[in-house]
């Protein structure tokens, strides 16, 4: 559950609704590898190391087998494994393909709060453990029902990084004396997620082509009582616990609580694409991309057969490369051969 609230901050999913034919009965076609862009340029062993880090834990007899087979290969050997054990499979729900990005940000904090650091990342509260969907972020933030509790990790310096630090539901803290404190997902109070991208569209304020993470921060910044009551319109409101256990140099834990790998790792909806298979994406627009990832991530925002989000990577710059992205393209999951098989009609 630790990415499972995570919406994406990037203009599309600032604006977005479950997209039309997302919930239609799905289509299934096996393709064959010649027909993937791009298949025989990628760095499959790259791609190889990635799928490794997660299918130690998936639990089908199917996927375990494919998982003690790739641990033999050796990088010469990962694009002709690929090509031997698995089929890509096209799936199509009606709705257009979307391909977005997301990152993992970096802010300011402390310990301690001081004149500078005065807004508390919280873990969870026993009560908001014991049921459904407990007060709103205004509520949260306006009643003192947090107050001296100990429930702080640390305090921040800026509420609107803080705020986009929720949404994307992990980051890193750096911290005065040069440590940097990792938080992830720990909870969420249960409301759903309203966008404040979109209410600044409803408004007039922006037009929705407009609209993308910068901006909205920018707009919050230069209206400080008003950006602060935009903020409120969104109820959702994400805990957070320390993560002490991935090393620095890694990416934060995805939904199978392994870390994730910039540029090969990807959100997908599990309803469509299992977590840990690898996944061909074929990005179009700009900074075409034709690359195979592995879906080890989810998102609230991100629903549909040909839904995808790519992780960029930790820091501003993942940030704004991320926040750019709103592409076309197709992907294709690549399914063992039997299970590949199986879905089509009559198992044909």
């Amino acid at each position: 559950m630790i990415a499972a609230l995570r919406t994406v901050v990037v203009a599309g999913a600032l604006l977005m609704a479950a997209p039309p034919g997302v919930g239609a009965e799905p289509e299934h076609e096996i393709l064959d590898f010649s027909r993937l862009d791009g298949w025989e340029k990628d760095n499959h062993a790259a791609a190889l190391e990635v799928f490794l880090e997660t299918c130690p834990d998936m639990d089908d007899p199917d996927w375990r087998s494919l998982c003690a087979l790739a641990q033999q290969q050796s990088a010469q050997s990962a694009r002709a494994f690929f090509e031997l054990f698995f089929r890509p499979v096209l799936i199509r729900d009606g709705a257009d393909p979307l391909f977005t990005g997301y990152y993992e940000p970096e802010l300011d904090g402390a310990r301690h709060p001081g004149a500078r650091f005065r807004y508390p990342l919280y873990k969870t509260p026993p009560e908001a453990r014991r049921t459904s969907t407990w007060l709103s972020r205004r509520e949260i933030l306006t009643s003192g029902v947090m107050e001296n509790r100990g429930l702080e990790i640390a305090w921040v310096d800026d509420p609107v990084e803080l705020f986009f630090l929720q949404i994307q539901g992990s980051g890193r803290i750096r911290l005065p004396d040069g440590q940097t404190l990792r938080v992830g997902y720990g909870g969420s109070n249960g409301h759903s997620y309203r966008s404040i991208g979109v209410e600044l569209v409803r408004r007039g304020i922006y037009n929705a082509h407009q609209v993308s993470a910068q901006v909205i921060k920018n707009w919050v910044r230069r209206n400080p009582e008003a950006g602060e009551e935009l903020l409120y319109h969104n109820p959702s409101y994400v805990f957070f616990r320390e993560v002490g256990h991935v090393g620095d140099h890694l990416g934060p834990l995805g939904a199978m609580n392994r870390p994730i790998t910039p540029l090969r790792s990807i959100a997908v909806d599990p309803a469509y694409v299992p977590l840990g298979a690898p996944v061909w994406l074929e990005k179009d627009g700009a900074g075409k991309m034709r690359r195979l990832m592995v879906a080890q991530d989810t998102g609230s925002a991100i629903k549909g057969a040909q839904r995808a989000d790519i992780f960029f990577g930790t820091g501003a710059a993942a940030g704004q490369a991320a926040g750019r992205m709103r592409d076309p393209g197709r992907m294709i999951v690549l399914l063992p051969i039997q299970r590949a098989y199986a879905l089509l009609p009559d198992g044909a």
